[in-house]
């Protein structure tokens, strides 16, 4: 295993204080999937100043950044640039307040729920010094900042010509950060991420006046029995050593508390970690869908639409095998988790590498302060429930020392890559 040469890492100290400036920046100006224009040109400026031949708008906003040091492997660097419709509340004092329209044309809360400020910030670090020390490592890089991630931006990448416009890679990696302690990098080889699916529901009733629901059909009942039903999916239809989740994360009916409306709308958000967990969850869905508007006598049938989904994330057994060895040589072998299953998350990441026929290692990242997790076995007990987790109003990574690791992360993983093997 070649080792992370210290040449590659020279200038980081001095990076370190305009990154968290950055860091800070992002947080404070976080943009909706489809819409991360600001950032977008964030970005394009600074690897325009490092010297990487830039090219924007791929897949809408996307960013990809080429540098060239000498013959050798390419490898592909993502990182994600979108936020979340969530109300901070994390009381920073670089805290989000900003608002946007949505797809549907509401105004919405937006905030960095699920760290992305953290990877923008990381892999601009990393393009910073690859280009400063190109004397240290021999290659070329594809540095790619993905649009919405949170709703599948990626295959929008790829579909925009991502082949036929930009060096094919040996070896595609990214990471995450996750609601872990500072210090701790997981990955596993195989399945890393869970498949995800979301749907949206309407169910269709007859509306009415409150005072007289035996003249309705309300679907507002129609709509909590389905709920709860659902509940059942994973807990009676799925193998207790088996990884599945139905959530049911929005529901919305009426305007009145004494008019019964004619239609509820919900949304389900399925995740699973095999292909054929996946066919089961998604009928089980349906079935139970249409079961309810049955028997509550529904005058139409429901609608059931697709609003985006994914398969599961893979790593590459020998790339893995390969990233990880190189965090064990950088960090300690007690830093580096193997983990025991897939995580439940989900993550388009696996398109670049599938499409483009490379292989692929994804990786997570602790963010959070270690004194949070003193006399907890990760391993064993999990993450503690009072420990806010991606997505939460509440997540907030300490920049200091996420962002330096998340560098070292990922000239880390890049380095066996792009360094002459030694003989």
């Amino acid at each position: 295993m070649t080792p992370l040469p210290t040449a590659l890492l020279d200038g980081l100290d001095r990076e370190l204080p305009a990154l968290l400036d950055l860091y800070r920046d992002l947080h404070a100006h976080p943009e909706l999937s489809h819409q991360e224009v600001r950032t977008a040109a964030t970005v394009a400026a600074r690897l325009r100043e490092q010297g990487w031949t830039v090219t924007e708008g791929v897949g809408g906003t996307g960013v990809v950044g080429i540098l060239t040091s000498g013959p050798g492997p390419v490898v592909l660097l993502r990182a994600d640039m979108d936020a979340l419709p969530v109300r901070e509340a994390t009381g920073l004092p670089y805290a989000s307040t900003r608002t946007a329209m949505d797809g549907a044309g509401r105004e919405v809360p937006v905030m960095h729920a699920c760290g992305h400020d953290v990877h923008v910030t990381c892999l601009l670090g990393a393009t910073a010094l690859l280009a400063a020390n190109r004397h240290a490592w021999h290659g070329t890089v594809v540095a790619v900042f993905q649009p919405a991630e949170e709703v599948c931006g990626a295959p929008a990448m790829v579909a925009d010509q991502f082949a036929e416009r930009f060096p094919r890679p040996d070896v595609c990696l990214a990471q995450h950060v996750a609601p872990g302690p500072v210090g701790l990098v997981a990955t596993r080889a195989g399945t890393i991420m869970s498949a995800s699916d979301s749907l949206a529901v309407r169910l269709h009733g007859r509306g009415g006046h409150g005072s007289t629901p035996a003249a309705a059909v309300d679907p507002v009942v129609m709509a909590a029995a389905t709920v709860m039903r659902l509940q059942t999916v994973v807990a009676r239809e799925v193998a207790a050593d088996r990884s599945a989740v139905v959530t049911v994360a929005s529901l919305h009916a009426g305007t009145r508390e004494n008019v019964i409306p004619d239609t509820a709308d919900f949304t389900v958000n399925i995740r699973s970690t095999t292909a054929a967990m996946r066919e089961h969850l998604l009928d089980a869905v349906g079935r139970i869908v249409r079961a309810e508007a049955l028997a509550s006598a529904a005058p139409k049938e429901p609608e059931i639409t697709v609003i985006n989904g994914f398969p599961v994330t893979v790593n590459d057994a020998d790339a893995t095998a390969t990233v990880q060895a190189a965090f064990r040589s950088a960090f300690g072998r007690d830093r580096v988790i193997d983990l025991p299953q897939p995580l439940t998350g989900s993550e388009d990441f696996g398109a670049f590498g599938t499409t483009l026929g490379a292989p692929s290692v994804f990786w997570t990242f602790g963010a959070l302060d270690p004194a949070a997790f003193q006399g907890v076995d990760l391993l064993e007990d999990g993450i503690p429930s009072e420990i806010p987790h991606n997505h939460s109003p509440m997540f907030a990574p300490v920049p200091e020392p996420t962002v330096e690791l998340g560098v070292r992360y990922l000239l880390s993983a890049a380095t066996p890559w792009l360094t002459p093997r030694q003989k």
